[in-house]
């Protein structure tokens, strides 16, 4: 019997996961631990193995879907097999959602129905797109796909439906609607009752107006209609903006998806919930200058020769907390949840976009073994090899972006916590000199570190986050006290 290779679950909190590349392509031989495809989550990117031996018969998302986990994405089998009734008997729960929620991703069994009809559909002929009202019969839609067709002036009649029995759903529209210029409020009104949608539009951000309507400018004639344009508009201006092309020029368009959809909400998400408040303040760097120098040339057999400044603020920091338990929290809806131990967020730049790697119990580990753990965990996000389970359970974070200059920001909270600590460039900040030397000019240069702390002022005051802020900095000054601690 066929062998279904779903989606798998990559931790409890993952719901769906991109797929990246495909392995393997239809008809091809493999093993049970044959990488099939290459998935990504919202956090980490992982292979997906064939789970049986046999011939990859079919290939059930194509790269690049998003798609639900435990959904099917190929089916396995041997030559000759019908793949189909496979998929039918393990599709039923998702086919059953999706016939539950018109606009949900089709199930497996329509999938190459979908991608069948996504070709015409993005074809974007004005024929296609002319009145929402519409020029012949069309397939059932969906509620949200009559709304956006209505809104935008869409022709629901020649397009193909992609979700469950044909039906047309949103993204039907979408695709439809990415064949043609946006259009202005007044061109949508004369769209509807009949006008034929242009190719391009000269109005603001490349919207069609009226007057492109009445130019009637067909999709192949796109180009003389840029030069009809740029030439009169070179007549009034002595000639002197006609090498400029056609507006708005190159334009590239990438979805937004997979970890950058998942930064994209939690910022929103972040911002809308919480009241976030940022206070500003600097420490003395020199004695964490000379600690950082000492540790780089120590012998490697004392395992410090690696630890960075950040390293040693993360020490800092997960020894503080605990006297501010307030700071190392969760705010979960009406609860406050105060924690006994420190699990500490650690802000990581990677091609992938932000991810935050939590070194777990920071309050118990040694300066070596926070810097080992933020070594591991920093690389493996950079390799795309960490687990879900790393990347959750952060008390507090702490985001760094001293390397790169900045001054000050503000760092946005990683909800559920109440607070963030964000590190900024060292610079030389004046300060009184009180040498007993008379020749003295009153002032030194001396190096400082800045440290940007946002709260969430729901749960968080103002004073009790500025004494956490004031003793971080103490013990940044004296980070060689603190290490004897």
């Amino acid at each position: 019997m066929a062998h279904v290779l779903i989606m798998p679950r990559q931790g409890n909190t993952v719901e769906s996961c991109v797929i990246v590349d495909w392995k393997v392509r239809e008809g091809d031989q493999v093993a049970a631990d044959t990488p099939a495809c290459e998935v990504e989550t919202d956090k980490a990117t992982f292979e997906v193995p064939a789970g049986a031996a046999g011939i990859i018969l079919k290939i059930l998302h194509p790269a690049g879907d998003d798609v639900p986990v435990l959904e099917a994405i190929a089916v396995i089998g041997q030559k000759g097999e019908n793949w189909a009734a496979a998929v039918g008997g393990s599709a039923a729960a998702p086919a059953a959602t999706n016939a539950a929620t018109p606009d949900a991703v089709p199930a497996p069994a329509q999938t190459a129905t979908a991608s069948q009809a996504a070709s015409p559909a993005s074809s974007g002929s004005a024929g296609a797109l002319s009145a929402a009202a519409g020029t012949g019969p069309a397939a059932p839609a969906s509620p949200r796909a009559r709304n956006l067709a209505t809104k935008e002036a869409v022709d629901l009649g020649p397009l193909a439906g992609s979700g469950p029995g044909g039906r047309i759903i949103e993204r039907d529209v979408k695709a439809a609607l990415e064949g043609r210029p946006a259009l202005t409020a007044a061109a949508r009104a004369a769209v509807t009752s009949g006008a034929p949608v242009p190719a391009t539009g000269m109005g603001i951000g490349g919207r069609a107006t009226l007057a492109d309507l009445a130019a009637g400018t067909p999709a192949t004639g796109k180009a003389a209609s840029s030069q009809t344009r740029i030439g009169e508009s070179a007549a009034s201006l002595g000639g002197q903006i006609a090498s400029l092309g056609s507006f708005p020029g190159p334009v590239a368009e990438t979805a937004v998806k997979g970890i950058r959809k998942l930064i994209a909400d939690r910022m929103l998400e972040s911002l809308a919930t919480t009241a976030q408040f940022t206070l500003n303040a600097s420490a003395s760097a020199v004695r964490l200058q000379e600690l950082r120098a000492r540790f780089k040339e120590s012998s490697e057999e004392l395992g410090l020769s690696k630890v960075t400044i950040n390293d040693l603020l993360l020490f800092a920091v997960s020894r503080l907390l605990p006297k501010y338990p307030f700071m190392n929290a969760h705010k979960v809806g009406d609860t406050l949840k105060t924690f006994g131990r420190v699990h500490l967020g650690v802000a990581v730049d990677t091609p992938r976009g932000l991810m935050v790697p939590v070194i777990r119990n920071a309050d118990l580990l040694t300066l070596e073994q926070i810097s080992a753990e933020a070594k591991r965990l920093a690389a493996a996000c950079q390799n795309g090899t960490t687990k879900p389970d790393e990347l959750s359970g952060s008390t507090f974070t702490v985001t760094n972006l001293g390397s790169l200059g900045i001054e000050s920001f503000t760092p946005v909270i990683n909800t559920p916590e109440v607070a963030i600590l964000g590190v900024c460039g060292i610079e030389a900040k004046p300060v009184l000199d009180d040498s007993s030397d008379p020749e003295s000019s009153g002032v030194a240069f001396v190096p400082h570190i800045g440290f940007s702390l946002t709260i969430n002022h729901q749960v968080v005051d103002g004073a009790p986050a500025a004494r956490f802020l004031k003793a971080f900095r103490e013990a940044v000054a004296e980070i060689d006290l603190w290490l004897a601690k």
